[in-house]
Order: C-alpha cells, then structure tokens, then sequence
C-alpha cells in the first residue's frame, strides 16, 4: 500500500505511478491530492489548476493539470476518485481497491488551507472542504452534463475497474515459455 501527495506521485514519482500501473503491480495507491507542493512552500504542481497563482507561478499557472486517475486508467488498471467529504461509498471503494488484486489506484481531493486556501484566496479548511462537497459531482451525473457544466467540477466516483493479469503472472508466463523452449538452460 501507497499513500502519497499529488506532487511526489505525478512529478516526482510520476514514472513510477504509470508504470507501476501499466504493469499491473499489485498494490493499493492512494493519492491525497489537494492540488500544490503543500509542504514545500506551495510550489505549483502537476495537479495545480491551469491559471491559478502560486509561489513559483504569480502570475497564473500556465500548464493544463493532470487528471490522475485518467493518467493512471490509461493502461487500464482500476481507478477511483473521492471527493470530500468521505461518504459510505467512498470507505467502500478504498476498500474494495484495497482488496483488488494486482494494481488498484483512489485519488482523494483534499484541502491545503496554507499552502493552497489562503494564497488562493479559497479560505480555510471549512472553506475549502465546503467548497469541494459543493462542486463534487457523482460519474453517473457527469455522464449526463455538457463539457462546460463541468467546469470547475470534481468529478467523483469508480472511473474503472478491468481484471487482468498482474506483472508476475505475466512474468511466470514468458518464463515457461522459455523454459519450454530450451531458452531457459
């Protein structure tokens, strides 16, 4: 199991993350995204809004933000996202990735009332979280909405959820085929 920051997990360790995904290894990766380098002065980060004024970008962000479950649903494993505040369904999906087999990924949109609230201007932490439950909108909802009434929209909810073999079984597979062979002697 993996807990991590959105920074440390998208630039940092960004390699990692999707190939970790693509090889389907198995392990439980939850990313606490709250959208800056909070603990570092409150750098902007791979997952800082487009045009949003941070410590190292004052005059706006000016690159697109990753969607990290879309990033790490690109080579198919299964991918969560849970807004605030935590409901029933949530604990179910973090459960439910925990228990999956091979790699499973939940991001989970959080608040940084220093680094990310007060430089904003989106206040403190009851703000920001009241802000967050406000604009979090379900999957199924989403499906139904127009691009532009996304906007500014945390979509919420179970992006994915594909089985398939884990690196092992892959790797024990090449193997006996090698074997088979005569490649292994």
């Amino acid at each position: 199991m993996v807990v991590s920051g959105d920074g440390d997990l998208t630039a940092i360790g960004g390699n990692h993350l999707i190939h970790a995904a693509r090889r389907n290894i198995a392990m439980s990766v939850f990313c606490v995204n709250n959208g800056i380098y909070g603990m570092t002065g409150g750098q902007v980060a791979p997952t800082t809004p487009l045009g949003l004024n941070t410590v190292t970008t004052p005059f706006g962000n000016a690159e697109n933000p990753f969607d990290i479950c879309k990033l790490v649903g690109a080579p198919a494993p299964p991918s969560w996202r849970a807004g605030p505040p935590t409901t029933a369904a949530d604990r179910q999906d973090r459960k439910k990735a925990i228990q999956k087999k091979g790699f499973a990924f939940v991001e989970v949109i959080s608040q940084c009332p220093v680094e990310f609230g007060r430089k904003t201007g989106m206040g403190n932490s009851v703000q920001m979280m009241e802000h967050y439950k406000q604009n979090s909108v379900s999957l199924a909802k989403a499906k139904t909405m127009a691009p532009e009434e996304l906007t500014g929209k945390i979509v919420v909810g179970e992006f994915l959820d594909i089985n398939k073999p884990e690196l092992i079984e892959t790797m024990a597979a090449v193997r006996a085929k090698a074997m088979a062979s005569g490649g292994g002697d």
